[in-house]
């Protein structure tokens, strides 16, 4: 039974759960969570993976002891990336999947990514607050009768068949790639890719360990960028590439090592899915916009604005089949992979743009960067109520600001400048994006005039 301290309410956020360890997600919460599972969607067969968190292979086996209790078929999947899970409910036809992941959260933390059928995510309106209710509830009757068939199921190499036959391999250029999973999941699926693409594969840390010697990987943070950045010059790499811990995100650094705003890829990649498919939609999310919609819109697109989230994303890009998804976040989403985000099939993308333009990554974005630059988000711990500070911030600027936007949070646009202010969805954070119209001194300007309005401590 769970300890009296413990509190599953706060693991239950707006897409996914996500809580500490064991205070507010435990062995008998999961286990609760599978049975909910079961009872709420009758799923017939379901996936189940896990990340290298040392809490999650205990979590993923409660959870899918709860779904077979319930009557429901497990295909156990083991040590994955979330977008395993994504892969096994497509390509298998499953019912669902749940990937027992924390992502970027600190190393005290774990949680769950819920999806149904064609891996349609379950987030608050599509049934997670209904499964928390019945959580909440405590222990839950099991149906009676024997428990159903639990199926242990490599997907890595078929994940992999299927990534590869989405690019050119034999286009790709020969070249030297420095990949650092940060001791995440994403060093399985690097070591079969070996031989596989005509590149040269340099591994940093790509051995998985939950205990996070280099500490959570998540290199959205600058602080955590350094040692691949370095790496990349030590090895006189023509690319680099880092992970987050499940690998659903990539993120690029240039030949100098420098670091590559996940903003920039997202034109990118809308550039390369208009060419195949001119006039389809793009979707993005209102952090960083200015970029976007210019190349979006200059390659024939439909630009389409969503709130930020892999739930929503997924969500809005089907109601407008949308070829493509892309957040300044790293999250990149594809329609050809059932709408759903990926750590793997970007860096595999780059790589076929890479030899198509002859360009180094530099050269591809150096001219985007320039012309609109931005503060990268900060993230801010605050004591005020978010609700209240966003209003706060948002009375200051209103009556400057001809455009307001709030799809999420705030977003105001001046005529050289923009922000973006919001909650995180997933921390109790407060989160800033800031861009302007190639001036890096208004940039810093504005950046911190708004830190100051702010407060808060880094976060």
């Amino acid at each position: 039974m769970p300890s009296p301290a413990l509190s599953p309410r706060a693991a239950f956020k707006a897409y996914d759960i996500r809580g500490r360890y064991p205070e507010e997600l435990d062995c008998e919460v999961a286990r609760r969570i599978g049975l909910a599972y079961a009872r709420l969607f009758s799923p017939g067969r379901v996936a189940v993976g896990h990340d290298i968190r040392l809490s999650s292979p205990a979590l993923a086996a409660a959870l899918a002891q709860g779904l077979l209790a319930g009557g429901v078929e497990v295909l156990d999947l083991g040590l994955c990336g979330t977008e395993e899970v994504y892969f096994s409910v497509l390509e298998l036809g499953l019912d669902g999947g749940v990937m027992v992941t924390a992502s970027h959260n600190p190393a005290n933390y774990n949680g769950m990514k819920l999806v149904g059928p064609q891996a349609r995510p379950i987030s608050g309106d599509t049934g997670l607050d209904a499964l928390r209710d019945l959580v909440l509830q405590g222990p839950l009757p099991e149906p009676p009768g024997p428990p159903a068939r639990l199926v242990p199921t490599s997907i890595h190499d078929r994940f992999l068949d299927f990534a590869l036959a989405r690019v050119d391999v034999e286009g790709m250029p020969r070249l030297k790639v420095l990949c650092d999973p940060g001791n995440g999941g994403a060093g399985i699926l690097l070591e079969r890719l070996q031989g596989r693409l005509p590149i040269e594969m340099i591994l940093r840390d790509a051995e998985p360990d939950g205990s996070f010697p280099r500490g959570v990987p998540n290199p959205l943070l600058p602080e955590k960028r350094q040692g691949t950045a370095q790496a990349v010059l030590d090895h006189g790499a023509d690319l680099g590439v880092a992970w987050d811990g499940d690998f659903d995100r990539c993120f690029f650094f240039d030949e100098s090592g420098r670091f590559i705003e996940g903003y920039y890829l997202v034109g990118l990649f809308a550039q390369r899915f208009l060419r195949r498919f001119p006039g389809s939609r793009i979707l993005h999310d209102p952090r960083l916009t200015w970029n976007t919609l210019e190349i979006v819109r200059e390659a024939g697109g439909i630009p389409v604005q969503s709130k930020t989230g892999h739930a929503f994303i997924k969500q809005h890009m089907r109601r407008e089949d949308a070829v493509y998804g892309g957040e300044m976040s790293a999250h990149h989403y594809f329609r050809e992979f059932g709408y759903c985000d990926s750590g793997i099939l970007p860096w595999l993308f780059l790589m076929e743009l890479m030899g198509t333009t002859r360009k180094p990554l530099s050269e591809m974005v150096e001219a985007r960067m320039k012309r609109f630059p931005v503060s990268g988000e900060i993230n801010r711990r605050v004591e005020e109520p978010a609700s209240t500070l966003t209003e706060r911030v948002l009375q200051h600027y209103r009556s400057e600001a001809p455009t307001l936007d709030r799809t999420d949070g705030i977003s105001l646009e001046f005529p050289r400048w923009r922000f973006n202010l919001r909650s995180s969805n997933t921390e109790p954070l407060i989160r800033l994006n800031v861009e302007t119209r190639a001036d890096k001194d208004l940039l810093g300007e504005k950046t911190a005039e708004l830190l100051d309005l702010i407060g808060g401590v880094p976060a």
